[in-house]
């Protein structure tokens, strides 16, 4: 047993810090998973009697984006003095960002609690160890900005080739090679085409709306199925209507950028 855990620390108990960022991680990542839920029993080999298993922040990210309402509960029973140490398989298992991170290594300083990890005891308390804390939540915060970044050049690099169509419109098809080709689909063809000639005849979309649901021509779509995109029919909306007339996938062209995604505070 390490020289840093001390008899008052055995006695309060050990909360074991369980998180996957999302939930494709936790149906499918299993080793990582059970490795985490392992460190309870490293608690016991250690000699902490209680062991608290806090696991109700699988599949939410750790980058302080998300409310995470074990990470809180952790920060409640440190502060409390419950908690003798802190377990977790990683530094990035507790949190992505500094502000959490230093957080949680200022409170467990204060209350004499520990930090363990798979590499080793950490005493907050301790200068070495408060400056190996430091640097484990900055790499792990720039582990995950370096992945976002690569991430966000290879979408940036799809979208110069114009390949970043997630979803092809109705009338469109995906070939195997990732090319956006008319569907082979005549009556498709032909509805849509109808969409078009109706608007440049009548002069506007509500006019084109109305035309088709007096005549009771239905317009296609697609929805979600089993084998992909599905195409269905029925009578469309104005709403249905300007959406084709304004997607530029109808005009041979590829648009990207034209909404964005701000944040701001308000009220607190």
């Amino acid at each position: 047993m390490s020289e840093k855990i001390k008899g008052h620390q055995l006695e309060r108990g050990a909360y074991v810090y369980v998180r996957q960022s999302t939930p494709y991680q936790v149906r499918n990542h299993l080793e990582s998973k059970e490795l985490q839920y392992a460190l309870a029993g490293r608690a016991e080999q250690l000699g902490f009697c209680k062991v608290v298993v806090i696991d109700e922040d699988l599949g939410r990210s750790g980058a302080g984006t998300q409310e995470r309402p074990g990470f809180g509960r952790l920060l409640a029973s440190v502060c409390q003095g419950l908690a003798g140490a802190v377990f977790a398989l990683e530094a990035s298992r507790l949190a992505r960002n500094n502000r959490d991170w230093h957080h949680l290594v200022d409170l467990c300083a204060l209350t004499e609690t520990l930090l363990i990890d798979s590499d080793g005891v950490y005493d907050p308390r301790q200068l070495n160890d408060r400056l190996v804390l430091g640097l484990k939540g900055t790499m792990s915060e720039f582990e995950l900005g370096l992945l976002r970044q690569r991430a966000r050049e290879a979408f940036e690099q799809k979208v110069r080739r114009g390949f970043a169509l997630w979803e092809v419109p109705v009338g469109f098809i995906r070939t195997e090679e990732g090319q956006i080709e008319m569907t082979p689909d005549r009556q498709v063809q032909q509805a849509i085409r109808s969409v078009f000639q109706k608007f440049h005849q009548l002069g506007s979309a509500r006019q084109a709306t109305i035309w088709f649901r007096e005549e009771q021509i239905p317009v296609p779509k697609t929805k979600p199925g089993t084998a992909g995109q599905e195409v269905v029919w029925g009578m469309p909306s104005s709403g249905r209507i300007r959406q084709m007339l304004n997607n530029p996938c109808y005009a041979g062209a590829f648009a990207y950028g034209k909404t964005a995604a701000r944040t701001r505070i308000e009220d607190g």
